[in-house]
C-alpha cells in the first residue's frame, strides 16, 4: 500500500516526477524558488527524509549531492489516493463518485464527451 503524504510532501513529489522521477537537491531548491515558496533547507532535507521513510523515495549519493528518485510512478500514487478516497466517502463506488461530479456540474459537458471517447476506445488501461 503507498502511504499518504501531505501537501508539502506532495509538492517535493511533483517537482521530482516532473524531471523524470528524479533530482538532485539543489534542483529541487531552485524549482521551490521559482514556484515562490521561501522553505528553509531544514525543512525541505526533513520533508525529503520523511518521503524515503515512507518508501515514496530513495536517496543516492553522488559524491556530497544527494539525488533523489522517485520509487513510486505519479500515476500509481494517483490511483492509490484515488482508491483509499473512493473507499473513505463512496464504499469503493466510483459510480457514486461520478455521480456527485454530475449532479453537482463539476464534471462539463465536454469533460463528459472527452470521457466518454477515452472509455469507448478501449484505453482505460485494463487490458
Amino acid at each position: 500500500m503507498i502511504q499518504q503524504v501531505s501537501d508539502s510532501e506532495l509538492k517535493l513529489m511533483k517537482i521530482i516526477w516532473d524531471n523524470g522521477g528524479s533530482a538532485f537537491y539543489a534542483y529541487i531548491m531552485e524549482e521551490l524558488i521559482k514556484a515562490g515558496c521561501s522553505w528553509q533547507k531544514n525543512t525541505v532535507i526533513t520533508l525529503l527524509s520523511r518521503l524515503v521513510e515512507k518508501g515514496l523515495l530513495k536517496t543516492n549519493k553522488m559524491g556530497r549531492r544527494n539525488e533523489y528518485t522517485a520509487m513510486v510512478s505519479e500515476e500509481d500514487y494517483q490511483a492509490a489516493q484515488t482508491r483509499t478516497f473512493l473507499n473513505k466517502l463512496y464504499e469503493g463506488s466510483a459510480k457514486g463518485l461520478v455521480a456527485t461530479l454530475i449532479q453537482r456540474e463539476m464534471l462539463s459537458a465536454e469533460d463528459y464527451e472527452e470521457l466518454r471517447r477515452f472509455w469507448e476506445s478501449g484505453e482505460s488501461g485494463n487490458e
